[in-house]
């Protein structure tokens, strides 16, 4: 049977009622069983022992549908672990949380089960991932000059417009991030989480910025067309985005990535290795700097 010929119709989930993994033919558009990792090495890794990077995750499944039917989604296994491969080859040790300290849910129907570099990482944090930490434990008393993230990481996957984006921890990390010039990674659905910093009243962060986003576009139309999420979204992350002056440069995607000050993004999972490199080599830069 050629691709063509493949069913658009989204798949049942047998675990929750009215919900749905994507199409068989939507799953030969948007996953490989490799990634377009091209060996990229480190050879003056970080090895200061202070620097980390805090890596926030969905825990959430389930994304509500504007028609009230369910998304079977979660995280994205490319647009996690293969810039989480980067910034440990650069050296930096990745601690897991996640807002309620539940498990990560990933798209599992995404994993490239022949790729070796993600495989690795998966297998050397699955147990954070499994067991991560409960965000509001990593604040404590709050965040403050010290405190030694130099990065904070949201990967994409539709399952983190579930949650972080309305999270007032996660806008309150953001907000410290900016305000200590410690860098923000994000990708694909991620970026979604910078209008947490707007939450309860609070001042968007990232004003005029420019950014990669996943397009709106594809959410609106392909998306829907070929069965890769079974309806139209609730809310769509560029729309939203861009009500505070966000200029989002890509209109597809390519594996287009951005550095804006502190914040790199890049466009869908076709940008996961190129995030982890911009991000691992601007990371090492801001260390020896």
């Amino acid at each position: 049977m050629s691709d063509e010929q493949l069913s658009r119709a989204p798949v049942p989930d047998r675990a929750e009622d009215d919900s749905f993994f994507p199409s068989a033919y939507s799953l030969t558009q948007y996953t490989s069983s490799k990634t377009d990792f091209d060996g990229t090495t480190y050879p003056k890794p970080y090895k200061g022992g202070k620097w980390k990077i805090l890596m926030i995750g969905s825990q959430e499944r389930y994304l509500m549908m504007k028609g009230g039917e369910f998304f079977s989604t979660g995280n994205h296994p490319v647009e996690m672990l293969l810039p989480m491969y980067h910034l440990d080859a650069a050296g930096f040790e990745i601690e897991v949380a996640t807002i309620s300290g539940d498990p990560v849910k990933f798209e599992w129907w995404a994993f490239p089960h022949e790729d070796e570099a993600v495989k690795a990482t998966y297998k050397k944090y699955e147990k954070q991932l499994k067991q991560p930490k409960k965000l509001a434990d990593v604040i404590g008393e709050g965040f403050t000059a010290e405190t030694p993230y130099l990065g904070v990481f949201i990967p994409g996957g539709h399952g983190v417009l579930n949650g972080v984006p309305f999270s007032k921890q996660v806008g309150d990390i953001l907000h410290w991030a900016q305000a200590n010039k410690r860098f923000t990674i994000s990708l694909c659905h991620g970026p979604a989480s910078l209008l947490a910093t707007a939450v309860d009243g609070g001042k968007f962060a990232y004003e005029g910025y420019e950014m990669c986003v996943f397009p709106d576009s594809l959410d609106t139309g392909a998306n829907i067309e070929i069965g890769y999420i079974p309806g139209p979204m609730a809310w769509l992350v560029g729309e939203n985005l861009r009500k505070y002056n966000v200029k989002i440069l890509n209109t597809g995607i390519t594996g287009q990535v951005h550095r804006d000050r502190y914040l790199l993004t890049g466009d869908s999972p076709l940008a996961s290795n190129n995030l982890g490199k911009l991000a691992a080599t601007t990371l090492l830069e801001a260390v020896e700097a």
